[in-house]
């Protein structure tokens, strides 16, 4: 299996786990405050991933000029991330949050081109063939699965929440798309486990002020509230969609790069769409499964530019 094979199944998976994590976080932020509920996640998510790290990275050390990415990148694809969009969601429908989401890979791609120019100096084609190749059509394969990622989510068109939902999506989009350049320079230096370890624990103590004051003199009480089916999904939250979601994800950053990797993040609604079919018997109206179809299209269209290219 290459390389790349492994990629694509990582975030794949990412994916799976991400997109059932409505239906868990749904549960557990019932009982648990949301910035409670993202510390007790990744402290989950870095006892789990220390052990790996000691069986696999025990000897790598970080040096000074990586702390500032580390911890950057944990503070912004973690805390801020979940800051902005548990705020934006509990603000405007669902479906709004979703097709706003859906236009990171657009974001993604734009800044590509602004921080990179996407190594139009190095390449050896005309620059009208580059251009149309690296940049056009990608961008075009994140625009169809976008709007793919609206007609799946069930979007009216129609601003429904208040402004402030709207800045606190825009907010997440940004947090994520700063992750990932952030992410990016220390794939050369680092393994993954390492990289995903240290900004999970950034983003744990990036939690913390917010749990404190959330929680502060009702935790105990909080607790005792949580069942064990409550704590089942805790522990999905922590484990498969914190640890595991992030090391995949990072696998995938590091090989097929910031622009390709973004796109699958709209494959979550539709992941959470099929799961609310088969769990929760929900349907699937028409407009769904062309929107499916759509996330599918573009997705396709920019690995099928993109090929081994980063």
């Amino acid at each position: 299996m290459t390389k790349r094979n492994i990629a694509l199944a990582a975030v794949i998976t990412c994916v799976l786990f991400w997109g059932f994590s409505f239906v868990s976080i749904k549960i557990a932020v019932a009982v648990f405050p949301p910035m409670t509920l993202g510390a007790i996640r990744f402290a989950m998510a870095i006892v789990f991933l220390f052990f790996i790290k000691r069986k696999t990275a025990p000897d790598e050390k970080a040096g000074k000029k990586d702390f500032p990415l580390l911890a950057g990148a944990g503070l912004t694809g973690v805390t801020f991330y979940f800051f902005f969009e548990n705020n934006g969601v509990s603000l405007i429908p669902a479906s709004e949050a979703s097709i706003i989401i859906g236009s990171i890979p657009v974001i993604t791609m734009i800044a590509e081109g602004i921080y990179g120019k996407i190594r139009a100096g190095k390449n050896k084609f005309p620059k009208e063939k580059f251009a149309a190749k690296k940049f056009i059509l990608p961008a075009a394969g994140a625009v169809v699965s976008m709007t793919g990622v609206a007609l799946v989510a069930g979007v009216s068109f129609t601003l429904s929440g208040t402004t402030r939902g709207y800045f606190f999506m825009a907010g997440a989009c940004v947090s994520w798309v700063c992750y990932c350049f952030l992410t990016r320079p220390l794939f050369s230096r680092h393994s993954r486990i390492f990289i995903v370890f240290w900004q999970s624990a950034a983003g744990f103590l990036g939690f913390l002020p917010f749990a404190f004051m959330e929680s502060f003199g009702s935790f105990p009480a909080i607790l005792q509230a949580a069942s064990a089916g409550v704590w089942g999904h805790v522990v999905f939250l922590g484990i498969f969609c914190s640890a595991l979601g992030y090391w995949f994800y990072a696998t995938a950053l590091g090989e097929l790069g910031v622009g390709a990797s973004s796109i699958f993040i709209n494959f979550i609604p539709v992941v959470s769409a099929v799961g609310g079919f088969f769990i929760l018997g929900e349907r699937l109206a028409p407009l769904q499964l062309i929107g499916a179809a759509l996330v599918l299209a573009g997705v396709y269209l920019v690995m099928a530019v993109s090929g081994n290219g980063k």
